[in-house]
């Protein structure tokens, strides 16, 4: 009995199946081809060659007839494994369909070996027997036009053809060659059809195309498509074309995006990332990085534009990424970065040379003559093509000089991202193992940061490579190799003990390094300067060094502020003999800080001031009182032109000194101290005569003379001073004056006092005379007749501003009261009601009324209520007609009542307008009277009012919407008596609510 292993086809075996179309089966090859149901339709062919609706009808129905007795016959019994090796083509019927439809296709091609559709029928018939059932994807939309390459890429990834099944390249060999045949059967007839040859080409990305027509013969096939196609067409090819390098990888996939980059380089992003991919299994970094150079160099000459919006700094950044995970890969070598810098410093050195000494021109009979320059490359289009760089070629295999790129390319570019630039070089260095290269690439980094955050990423790097190396310096001590002795281990324990020092040194360098960034940015901040010396806190060496340098640096114009100040604590300094004061003061150093700083053309006069004031309160600290003075004199020297503007910056600061009033404060008040009073009042004189002094120097001078009996003369002081200064300074000097002036003198110069405030009085504007009348009605009644005194205050009642009237003549109505009696007030009131405005009308007319009350005259105060009442809101003024209401109760009439309660009516017609309302409601939420309120009082004071809201079922008046219904009540007096109290009143009067009003 045979074994199962005998029964199992051999690969010889199931290749002898194969070639079935080639050479193309006919029915004399092949009897079974054509069964006696064809022979009509064999018949109809040869009757009608040329037709192509009877051979397109044929080929249908044999595609019918195939189809289903495919779907008729039962699944082959073969191994598995044996029908996916011979996948469509595995059953009889299959490969008896595949010859039919073979035949009939020829057979029709002889008729018609033009016609695209019958190719395009055949092919897909041919390959759906060979590549498999084809997978059809949806798609959404319709065809958009072509996008860009990198796009391109995408989509067309996503949409290349699937197949299920399909035939074995091995087994199957013969087969695809002649599918392969076919096509360029098909091509030398339509050469120029795109979509031929795409269905061509996608052949070749089929999983089991023999690797025969898989590598060369399809990458021959892509150059022959781009070759015949019309240009227009190339980048449909060129999409299969890239994917199908970027399938089989290796030097294929290189060459040809090399040869595409030549044509459009958009899509070198994407190269690099295949290059660099860790699938890869030859990564190429030293070709990537050159791509990715090239690409930043030209984004940043604007020459390219990222696909993926990247910007040149992002491509350099990219580059630097590489660089930093191949290190060995791409750059060279110490040695050699070392030579090239010093070739390229030669190189500058001799350009330099050759610029600084330049040519001489080559001239005949005087006239210059111009010779070409070098020859020049120049592209198709005759503009001149880049210079060559091997640099940018990748196909050079010359390694880069990194370090030179980053500092040309990288630091002298984007100064704004040093601290990325340089960590990422040292980073470089340190994956090399050049550990002392990086150190001292860190070091270079911190020397020319420019930005904290710079400087912040550059040191972080550098402190985490330190601590690295000191790490694996202790783990090397801790596990040390079988191999090394004890030399081995004193030089590993040497070198961790030198690495931990300069470690820690680093750390204590870090604020000196923070403080030279700053200062490096900007090297006129005085404040850093100040910072800087106090970092070195005792050391009086290095102190004395940075404020030298400080004070050489900085320029005074584009000083921050407070410049003077580090001249001043410079001296201090040398005064206080060190920063601990253990050493002996130094004044005459002192003095040679300040006298440099006398001659410095500082950006304010005021800080040239000070420092000689400082200068002075030295000397006057060691007790030079003389020196003290002399310094002063020289610092206030009055040039023998005075006319110079204060504020004319385009004069030094030391012209301009002599007009510097804290200068001369500080010297008068030097004299007031230690000097004689003659040479104070010479100083003050001084200022005064240069009309710098204000209104405290004209108080202090004249207090100084004052406190040394000099009256006269500091009464003449502030004359002078209310001549320099106007209003409203002239108003505190005159105020001053006038009180020291009365004091002094009293009655005894009564004239002379009255014609000082006649003076003041008469300049002074309306908003401050309201204190200088005061004290002149006070000097009056103190001293003079009451009639002036009470002529003064009428004065003042039409000097002052209107918001201080009221207050005014209610001073004036009681000093006349107080020296005259009440009658003599009449008409200072009936003044008053005529100058003040509306709402102190008011107020000053309840205020006449009550003195004509007390005075006894009811018809006189009744005028007056009635005179006030137009001006009076009820919902308002409350309280006026309360008290009016209160004045009739106990001295009025029948009479006299209802015509009280028909002004108000007509009153408050005047005023009952939705506007006046809203704005009396406004006015009587701002004083804290609650709108309830005011229409309980109007109850009370207005019977009819009262009668109207009951007749409204105590809603009020219809036209004005109460925020809360009020009920009926019993009027009550205004007094806020209870109604009981009110209905024993015998005297009260009695309305009828039936009365015409």
């Amino acid at each position: 009995m045979p074994s199962v292993a005998s029964l199992k086809p051999t690969l010889d075996s199931l290749r002898s199946t194969f070639s079935l179309t080639n050479p193309v089966p006919t029915p004399l090859t092949h009897e079974e081809l054509v069964s006696t149901s064809d022979l009509t339709r064999e018949d109809d062919l040869l009757r009608n060659p040329l037709s192509f609706r009877h051979w397109w009808a044929a080929i249908h129905a044999t595609k019918d007839a195939c189809s289903i007795l495919q779907k008729s016959e039962p699944p082959p019994d073969l191994d598995p494994a044996v029908a996916a090796l011979l996948g469509p083509l595995a059953s009889p019927s299959a490969r008896l369909s595949l010859q039919r439809l073979t035949y009939l296709y020829e057979s029709t091609l002889a008729q018609f070996p033009g016609s695209f559709k019958l190719w395009k029928s055949y092919l897909h018939m041919r390959m759906s027997y060979v590549l498999g059932k084809f997978v059809q994807k949806k798609r959404a939309g319709g065809k958009k036009k072509f996008p860009e390459m990198k796009d391109a890429l995408e989509d067309e990834k996503e949409d290349l053809e699937q197949w299920e099944g399909g035939l074995d390249g091995l087994v199957g060999y013969e087969e695809w060659k002649s599918l392969v045949s076919t096509f360029e059967r098909a091509l030398m007839w339509l050469p120029n059809l795109p979509r031929l040859w795409l269905l061509y080409l996608s052949i070749f990305s089929h999983p089991k195309c023999p690797a025969v027509f898989s590598y060369t013969h399809a990458r021959r096939t892509y150059d022959r498509a781009l070759r015949t196609l019309p240009p227009s067409l190339h980048s449909r090819i060129w999409v299969r074309y890239l994917l199908w390098a970027e399938s089989k990888g290796g030097s294929t996939c290189v060459a040809v995006y090399r040869r595409y980059l030549l044509v459009d380089p958009s899509v070198t992003e994407r190269y690099v990332s295949i290059l660099l991919a860790p699938t890869n299994p030859t990564p190429r970094p030293l070709e990537a990085a050159k791509l990715l150079l090239s690409l930043a160099r030209k984004a940043a000459m604007g020459q390219y534009t990222s696909p993926e919006g990247k910007s040149p700094y992002q491509l350099l950044s990219d580059w630097l990424d590489v660089i930093e995970q191949y290190p060995e890969d791409v750059g060279v070598s110490v040695v050699q970065t070392v030579t090239n810098e010093k070739e390229k410093e030669k190189a500058d050195a001799e350009a330099a040379k050759v610029a600084k000494e330049g040519q001489e021109p080559a001239s005949l009979t005087g006239s210059l003559i111009r010779f070409a320059g070098p020859a020049v490359a120049v592209g198709k289009d005759g503009k001149q093509l880049p210079v060559y760089n091997e640099d940018e070629d990748p196909a050079s295999t010359r390694r880069l000089d990194v370090e030179y790129i980053v500092r040309k390319d990288g630091l002298e570019v984007y100064k704004d991202q040093a601290g990325r630039l340089w960590s990422g070089l040292a980073t470089y260095w340190v994956k090399r193992g050049e550990f002392d290269r990086a150190k001292l690439t860190f070091e270079s980094g911190i020397a020319a940061s420019l930005t904290i955050r710079d400087f912040t990423q550059i040191f972080d790097a550098y402190a985490e490579f330190s601590e690295s190396l000191i790490s694996a310096l202790m783990d090397a001590l801790a596990e040390p190799d079988e191999d090394d002795d004890e030399d081995d281990t004193r030089e590993t324990e040497k070198e961790l003990d030198e690495r931990m020092k300069t470690f820690e040194e680093l750390m204590d360098r870090r604020p000196f390094l923070v403080n030279d960034v700053l200062l490096r940015r900007n090297p006129n901040d005085v404040q850093e300067w100040e910072k800087r010396i106090a970092l070195w806190g005792n050391d009086d060496e290095k102190v004395a060094e940075t404020y030298t340098t400080a004070l050489s640096t900085v320029h005074p114009k584009k000083a921050t502020a407070n410049f003077h100040r580090l001249f001043i604590n410079f001296a201090k300094f040398y005064e206080e003999g060190g920063t601990t004061g253990e050493a002996e003061g130094d004044l005459d150093s002192a003095r040679k800080v300040l006298e440099k700083a006398t001659k410095v053309n500082f950006k304010a006069v005021e800080d040239l001031a000070e420092v000689w004031c400082e200068w002075a309160e030295m000397e006057l600290r060691h007790e030079n009182y003389d020196e003290a003075i002399r310094v002063m004199q020289r610092a206030a020297v009055v040039p023998k032109n005075p006319k110079i503007n204060y504020h004319d910056h385009s004069l030094s600061v030391q012209t301009r000194l002599f007009k510097s009033l804290k200068l001369w404060s500080f010297y008068v008040d030097l004299e007031e101290s230690i000097g004689t009073v003659d040479t104070a009042k010479a100083v003050y004189d001084k200022i005064l005569e240069l009309r710098i002094a204000n209104a405290q120097i004209i108080v202090n001078y004249a207090a100084f003379l004052e406190e040394h009996k000099y009256f006269e003369e500091s009464f003449k002081v502030y004359e002078r001073g209310v001549e320099l200064f106007t209003f409203p300074v002239a108003f505190e000097i005159w105020n001053i004056y006038l009180s020291k002036f009365v004091k002094r003198y009293g009655e005894s110069k009564l004239e002379r006092t009255r014609d000082l405030f006649e003076q003041a009085v008469e300049q002074c504007p309306a908003k401050f005379c309201k204190p200088l009348y005061l004290m002149y009605g006070q000097l009056e009644e103190d001293y003079g007749l009451a009639k002036r005194a009470m002529n003064v205050y009428e004065r003042a009642t039409q000097a002052v501003v209107d918001e201080e009237k009221f207050e005014m003549f209610t001073i004036y109505i009681a000093k006349a009261a107080a020296n005259f009696g009440l009658p003599a007030t009449r008409p200072i009131y009936e003044r008053a009601l005529e100058v003040l405005p509306d709402k102190q009308t008011a107020k000053m007319c309840m205020r006449f009324a009550q003195l004509e009350r007390k005075l006894g005259e009811i018809d006189r105060a009744r005028a007056i209520y009635a005179h006030a009442s137009q001006f009076c809101d009820p919902r308002v003024l409350p309280e006026f007609w309360t008290e009016w209401y209160s004045f009739e109760i106990e001295t009025g009439s029948e009479d006299t009542f209802r015509e009280m309660l028909r002004i108000k009516r007509g009153v408050q017609a005047q005023f009952n307008t939705e506007a006046s309302f809203l704005a009396a409601q406004a006015v009587s939420a701002r004083k804290g009277v609650p709108m309830d309120s005011v229409a309980e009082a109007e109850d009370a004071a207005d019977p009819m009012a009262q009668a109207e809201r009951q007749a409204g079922g105590g809603q009020g008046m219809a036209f004005v919407p109460a925020t809360k219904s009020v009920a009926p009540t019993d009027a009550a007096g205004a007094n806020g008596k209870d109604a009981p109290q009110q209905q024993q009143n015998e005297d009260e009067i009695q309305i009828s609510d039936d009365e015409d009003l």
